[in-house]
């Protein structure tokens, strides 16, 4: 974790309301991976107290750039929107624990709703470096709020959904998941709690619904890895990023605690990436 003065290189609106800004904050792009977040203080006037946490969009270690894609939803986050290049920001991270590869797999299927892009499009980039296979599920409400295909790599599949039919699948986003859950080694997702609550309940069902034979125990394999480990996650079908309103973003405040299987999680400091089993998810309609 380091505090940087960031340098604003590129600000520009890429949805109704949504923003992508590049930055020149090289000790951030050099140790940040997907799934974390920075802590951003925004301009210290007009009683804009508190930090914001922003997903990494992207990090680029050659350039020593990182982004930011965020929902314009109050003063802080305007504010950013004046910002002139050029302009520094105070950012602290890079924070949270990331999404877990699990080095076997090939097949990766990442899942956003609307602006949860930000949290797994990061991901997106580390697999085709590594020479993985990616797809993209994507949902918004219609074709006017579907993430630009031009700002990922050209080596991605990219599926949309849209709750109007305006763009690709009529429907959920959700109900992409069982055509690609076969194909996919490990799925990551990020979005409304609905959406994930939605997608932990297909997951925890894949095994069943693709005939997946457990094999007989072999030495050793009565171990049980630590709920939360990251050799627990990165054995999960399913990782998830959690969007929660954040104070302190070090674990002291406990403002952005989900519940658990097992008890309270900061999503800022266990978080914002978890395994979906991990999470007691509400029920959901």
């Amino acid at each position: 974790m380091r505090l940087v003065a960031a340098q604003l290189v590129e600000s520009r609106q890429i949805l109704p309301g949504q923003w992508l800004q590049s930055f020149h904050a090289p000790e951030l792009a050099t140790g940040s991976r997907a799934g974390q977040f920075v802590h951003v203080r925004t301009g210290d006037y007009s009683g804009l107290v508190l930090r914001r946490p922003f997903s990494i969009n992207t990090a680029d270690p050659a350039t020593g750039t990182v982004t930011l894609h965020f929902r314009t939803v109050g003063r802080g986050t305007e504010w950013l929107t004046r910002l002139r290049e050029g302009e520094t920001l105070d950012m602290l991270g890079p924070l949270g624990r990331p999404f877990e590869v699990d080095p076997r797999s090939r097949n990766l299927l990442l899942i956003a709703g609307g602006l949860g892009m930000a949290g797994v499009r990061m991901l997106a980039d580390e697999a085709v470096r590594d020479g993985r296979q990616v797809t993209i599920l994507f949902g918004a409400l219609d074709a006017s709020h579907v993430y630009p295909s031009s700002l990922l790599p050209d080596e991605v599949e990219y599926v949309v959904a849209t709750d109007d039919g305006s763009l690709g699948h009529r429907g959920y986003v959700t109900e992409l998941l069982p055509e690609y859950e076969a194909w996919a080694d490990q799925a990551f997702a990020c979005g409304p709690q609905p959406m994930l609550a939605r997608l932990a309940r297909l997951a925890a069902g894949r095994r069943e619904r693709l005939g997946v034979a457990k094999l007989g125990r072999k030495r050793g394999g009565g171990k049980t890895d630590p709920a939360g480990s990251v050799a627990a996650r990165r054995k999960a079908f399913l990782q998830v990023s959690m969007e929660q309103t954040m104070g302190c973003a070090v674990g002291a405040c406990l403002g952005c605690a989900v519940m658990g299987v097992d008890g309270p999680l900061r999503v800022c400091r266990e978080g914002p990436v978890f395994a979906a089993d991990e999470i007691a998810w509400e029920p959901v309609s």
